[in-house]
């Protein structure tokens, strides 16, 4: 089915960056065909014509790293350092998760995510006590593309670990492909803290066999350095380098603690990093040089992390957060300048988990777009200035319409695939479940 786009301004976020104003965009299926200048000639055999009626429209946003199972989490555990939130808040609660929490909890998520804006997301679940299997099936009748991907653990007695990587390996091979190409996954130890050099190497292992990516946090925060070094003589960049991990493409969430040799690593062995602003900053991790990662042609996105540590999925205000922390740790306003912050949203983020396919608005991507009317929002005047407004004024809930494969699955800020009242009233009832 060919459909075709019109009455609308286009910013494609491709390399050079091209700004179509009373443009065209086709669609044959689930892939653009064709963008640039509205043209007569190309609605003639169109199956169907959309006017989209003077809205602005821009690539899905591309969301690197989150936890959308740990959704019903936001607001517990506020104000405390990363250790102890883990350890005493986090991962006790989520030992209570039932697969019925946890599919709820990521629709929630998702819902979130879809009507903000973002159409592919790299996520890490922890999979105690629920059935991985069905909350990815929950995931492919969203609509949603993405990676979702089974969290590896050195936690507990050694039958628990050895279950956790029998899991994950069975996991990796089951989820390879699925719902029609739109959901893969990842291999994700952790950490260098949560698991041992043996779940790592193993973990890198079940990467290469399965030609799978990996997934982890690493050199989040000061005392991780240090623990890692008293542990294993190594910085964790450097530990993680012996055991192999970075064979396989790799993208390391956080980053905020390198140094020069540590980048020179990661340009060598093409990690990408996935950056978290908000999260950083909620946590008292610090704030990564972004900067300097870029310098060194290290490919980089723009994540939210979870929102028990955020608290939302709305990635306007995360690439915003990001672009403003950068000038303002090196004072100077040039630094990271808006083309720089929501590339690394759409297609430099699509390009670090290794969906180059999706993540810009040109011929051969995949057709993931969302649209904004900024007619009727005094933030979003004078109209001259889009470009600007989507990274200084725009936020999630400016979006109107969202497009994923070609598929409306938010019309007019409403889901088409997701019961919001449902979710949102089992949400609630199922959060007061848990014991903290």
């Amino acid at each position: 089915m060919k459909t075709i786009y019109t009455n609308a301004t286009f910013f494609t976020m491709d390399k050079e960056n091209r700004i179509f104003e009373n443009g065209m965009m086709v669609v044959q299926d689930q892939t653009i065909s064709s963008i640039g200048p509205h043209s007569k000639e190309q609605m003639k055999d169109a199956d169907q014509v959309v006017d989209l009626g003077g809205k602005w429209v821009m690539p899905g946003l591309v969301n690197v790293h989150s936890h959308i199972v740990m959704t019903l989490l936001r607001g517990i555990g506020d104000d405390m350092l990363l250790k102890p939130w883990l350890e005493t808040k986090i991962w006790p609660i989520e030992a209570q998760f039932t697969t019925e929490i946890a599919s709820v909890s990521t629709q929630l998520g998702i819902l979130e995510m879809m009507k903000s804006g973002t159409t592919t997301f790299s996520d890490m679940f922890n999979p105690n006590g629920i059935d991985a299997g069905a909350v990815m099936e929950t995931i492919g009748e969203t609509g949603m593309r993405g990676a979702f991907s089974y969290t590896i653990f050195s936690l507990g007695s050694e039958a628990d670990q050895k279950a956790n990587l029998t899991g994950a390996e069975q996991f990796s091979k089951a989820y390879k492909n699925f719902a029609d190409g739109r959901l893969t996954t990842m291999v994700a130890p952790h950490s260098p803290y949560a698991c041992t050099p043996e779940a790592i190497s193993e973990s890198a292992r079940i990467a290469k066999e399965n030609d799978l990516m990996v997934h982890i946090h690493v050199s989040e925060t000061d005392f991780e350095i240090l623990d890692i070094e008293t542990r294993y003589g190594a910085r964790p960049v450097e530990h993680l380098r012996r055991l192999g991990l970075f064979d396989q493409p790799t993208v390391m969430a956080h980053g905020v603690v390198l140094n020069e040799e540590e980048r020179s690593i990661l340009k060598q062995h093409d990690v990408r990093v996935a950056h978290n602003p908000i999260s950083n900053l909620k946590l008292g991790s610090g704030i990564a040089d972004v900067v300097s990662l870029l310098k060194a042609g290290i490919k980089v996105g723009v994540a939210t992390d979870g929102v028990a540590s955020n608290n939302n999925f709305d990635m306007f205000e995360e690439m915003r957060t990001a672009a403003l922390l950068q000038k303002g740790m090196y004072k100077d306003a040039t630094q990271f300048p808006a083309q720089t912050a929501l590339a690394m949203a759409t297609r430099m983020g699509a390009e670090a988990i290794g969906m180059s396919h999706t993540g810009s608005l040109e011929a051969g991507k995949k057709a993931d777009f969302i649209t904004i009317y900024p007619h009727d929002k005094e933030h979003l005047q004078p109209l001259s200035e889009a470009y600007s407004h989507l990274l200084y004024a725009a936020r999630g809930n400016d979006v109107c319409d969202v497009y994923i494969n070609g598929k409306m699955v938010v019309k007019d800020r409403v889901s088409l695939t997701i019961d919001e009242e449902k979710v949102i009233a089992e949400a609630n009832r199922l959060q007061g479940t848990l014991s903290r």
